[in-house]
């Protein structure tokens, strides 16, 4: 069901929600986060389907907020529900003119009440996530460096603003990948890595992001580079890794396989499809604790790596 509130006030947005609960029988019981989407019109309903997808696994309330600080103050406002909100309940804020220049204000009265609080931008983060209105209510952030602005240097800024909490699906995309290569590497014979080589497309963060946990994990010499657009279209492409018996390769012939080549073994395909946008939201919101890993990774991995002019483009 979805009800639309036009030209209307938080203050009324909690009570119909209220009302819905009594006169439909959803509850908030069992909720356990509210998650804060702060999206823009041209991506907001794809959003809207991944935080519906993810919330059969947690349960939430959803607020998904788009501002327009030009025009007349004006807050339009729709909750869906059942249906139109998978396991969740939806609340979509349009914020316009001086009614958009406040963001906290504008979800603070309709958060659940003692339960955490994630925010997530599926394209143009505040370049300090955890110092905006939003970051600073919110327990985990959640960014996207493969979305709007396409930056070869996403990864380095994310490096930059990194905060405890910060968290980004450019490197959820690397779970399958960080997997296959420590079990691999927890096989014998037990040899020291001496080199690796990481390839992925031009516009792939993630393919920074691997290298650097790769560089953090083995603390040794990791080599990066962007493949041309003709030679890899999307995501990583492969990672080599260099031993005193030969080398391990993990490589996409195509997309969503890749090929596990070990010395003395026959080469066998594994499936590794790019993860989809509801995948990697419902493993992010799985913990809700700060991601230590990737704090190491983009800090301390990040820079052992060196400057990013250093590598190939």
């Amino acid at each position: 069901m979805i009800f639309d509130l036009p030209d209307t006030t938080v203050s009324q947005v909690a009570k119909h929600l209220v009302k819905v609960r009594e006169e439909g029988g959803a509850v908030a019981l069992g909720r356990v986060l509210t998650l804060i989407i702060a999206t823009r019109d041209e991506v907001m309903e794809a959003a809207i389907e991944a935080a519906n997808d993810a919330s059969r696994e947690h349960p939430m309330r959803v607020i998904v907020l788009t501002t327009d600080e030009s025009g007349d103050p004006r807050l339009d406002a729709q909750i869906r529900v059942g249906g139109d909100a998978g396991a969740s309940e939806v609340v979509v804020l349009r914020a316009h003119g001086d009614a958009a220049s406040n963001e906290e204000s504008l979800v603070t009265g309709l958060l659940l009440p003692d339960a955490p609080v994630v925010v997530w931008w599926p394209d143009h983060p505040p370049h300090r996530p955890s110092e905006s209105p939003l970051g600073r209510i919110a327990q985990r952030r959640i960014t996207d460096a493969s979305t709007l602005p396409h930056d070869v240097d996403r990864v380095a800024a994310l490096a930059g603003a990194s905060a405890p909490g910060d968290t980004d699906l450019a490197w959820t995309r690397l779970t399958h990948w960080r997997e296959q290569l420590a079990a691999v590497l927890d096989q014998p014979p037990y040899e020291e890595v001496t080199a690796v080589e990481v390839t992925g497309a031009s516009d792939s963060p993630s393919t920074g992001l691997l290298a650097a946990w790769l560089r953090l994990l083995l603390d040794a010499p990791v080599s990066w580079r962007y493949a041309d657009r003709d030679e890899w279209g999307e995501g990583i492409k492969s990672v080599r890794l260099t031993r005193a018996s030969g080398d391990i390769v993990l490589e996409r012939p195509e997309p969503g396989i890749a090929r596990l080549t070990q010395p003395g073994q026959p080469a066998h395909d594994l499936l590794l499809p790019r993860r989809s946008l509801r995948e990697c939201l419902a493993e992010e919101l799985r913990r809700l604790d700060a991601d230590l890993l990737y704090g190491r990774v983009i800090s301390d991995g990040w820079r052992l790596l060196g400057p990013a002019s250093t590598h190939q483009r």
